[in-house]
């Protein structure tokens, strides 16, 4: 961990994504909440999150741009466009302006579908192959303990302050974020496609090429199959918990924030190792691991007892860091340079969809089923998902003339 960080360029790297995550993220929470207090309407501070994952649905056309860009260029150009986009979000003072809030989510979303597709080429480009597993280990302790702050911090800010310092603030990070980038050191010719993508092809083919690179590569396919179902159990969890605190514990709705906080301490723990348990199981192994610790999680948090949730939201947000890392390290190693930005681009729908259906439909359920049936239902998903992964990575590995390795690691 620490050569990487004496590493100018890594750290730059780094910091930059930290800066981006904290503004971010910040503003994203308290967005939510302004609109709730302008409307009084639950369902008009969610469509925020909504416009969000809306403009992810460009990611395809998002990850082309990134396959045909020079990707630190294109980073400071982004940054500098989202630092203008936030800004008419100042303009909303009652819920005549609440529309401004939507139009800036769905192109806050492009921008951040497509940033973050050239943050992972980026990182790709700039670290060793061998280092890609510390370096996305690292990335995840660090980032999941900016998420632990920086929702507080922005309702701290917006009930102290309303939301124009956050507003600026998100601007400035992004002004911050596109020097961050200027200063990398980083010489790029622009990828040079190789095979199919040299001899041409037409537009679509060319825009589905990430899907088909996931679809064609094996480790990359099982991944994503374990994932899609996964996600199911995740999407699920944003509304469980709050019956969890509700009718299992008979606490008020803010004792969420407390479990929030448990879960984002195992994660900060968990993504400290992530590093050292790809170096020894592989990345594959990894998100099993990750999954098969989840759904640990669920079970333990059915219990209607403090003694339980608690260490059950610690196992939660201890999973989630080690299938990140280990999803990412495995998609930057099974991928070329020339793809990378496509093919990320399409894990991101292929995942993103199921998961924002999930939610919408565990906000329905959850008035309706017995959380526990939902958590233990949430716990059976997130096996499968693990078994599922596991036992098709150890057949391909023992059968069959050219096995696909759990990891490349040397």
């Amino acid at each position: 961990m620490r050569a990487l960080l004496v590493r100018r360029d890594i750290l730059l790297l780094m910091l930059a994504r930290l800066i981006d995550m904290a503004g971010s993220n910040a503003l994203w929470i308290a967005l939510g909440v302004r609109v709730k207090e302008l409307t009084g309407s639950d369902s008009a501070a969610g469509l925020t999150f909504f416009a969000f994952v809306l403009g992810t649905l460009g990611a395809p056309l998002c990850g082309a741009l990134v396959d045909r860009s020079r990707r630190a260029p294109l980073l400071i150009a982004l940054n500098l466009f989202s630092m203008a986009l936030v800004l008419p979000l100042l303009l909303v003072h009652d819920r005549h302006g609440i529309w401004i809030c939507y139009a800036v989510m769905v192109l806050y979303g492009l921008a951040s579908g497509t940033s973050g597709s050239a943050m992972t080429a980026l990182t790709q480009a700039l670290i060793p192959p061998e280092r890609l597993g510390d370096a996305n280990g690292l990335l995840q302790t660090l980032l999941q303990g900016v998420r632990l702050i920086a929702p507080l911090l922005g309702a701290g800010v917006l009930s102290a302050s309303g939301l124009a310092p956050l507003v600026v603030g998100d601007a400035v990070t992004f002004a911050l974020v596109a020097l961050l980038v200027a200063l990398i050191r980083l010489r790029e010719n622009g990828p040079r496609p190789s095979g199919p993508e040299a001899e041409g092809q037409g537009a679509g083919a060319r825009l589905a090429a990430g899907f088909r690179h996931i679809v064609g590569t094996a480790a990359l396919r099982r991944f994503t199959v374990a994932t899609m179902i996964a996600v199911i159990a995740f999407g699920f969890s944003q509304s469980v918990l709050f019956a969890v605190v509700d009718s299992g514990l008979g606490r008020p709705p803010a004792f969420v924030g407390v479990l929030g906080a448990t879960q984002a301490a195992g994660a900060v723990v968990a993504g400290a190792g992530a590093a050292v348990l790809m170096r020894r199981a592989g990345e594959t192994r990894t998100v099993v691991f990750g999954l098969v610790l989840s759904a640990a999680g669920f079970l333990l948090t059915a219990v209607p007892a403090l003694p339980a949730v608690v260490p059950g939201t610690v196992l939660m947000g201890t999973g989630l860091p080690w299938i990140i890392a280990g999803g990412t390290t495995l998609l930057q190693r099974r991928t070329p340079a020339h793809l990378m930005g496509r093919t990320d681009a399409a894990l991101g729908v292929l995942i993103g969809l199921p998961q924002t259906v999930a939610i919408a439909v565990g906000a329905a359920l959850v008035a309706l089923v017995d959380y526990r049936v939902m958590l233990v239902l949430m716990a059976v998903l997130t096996s499968a998902a693990a078994l599922y992964l596991a036992t098709r990575t150890a057949r391909r590995a023992t059968g069959g003339p050219h096995p696909d390795p759990v990891t490349t690691s040397p």
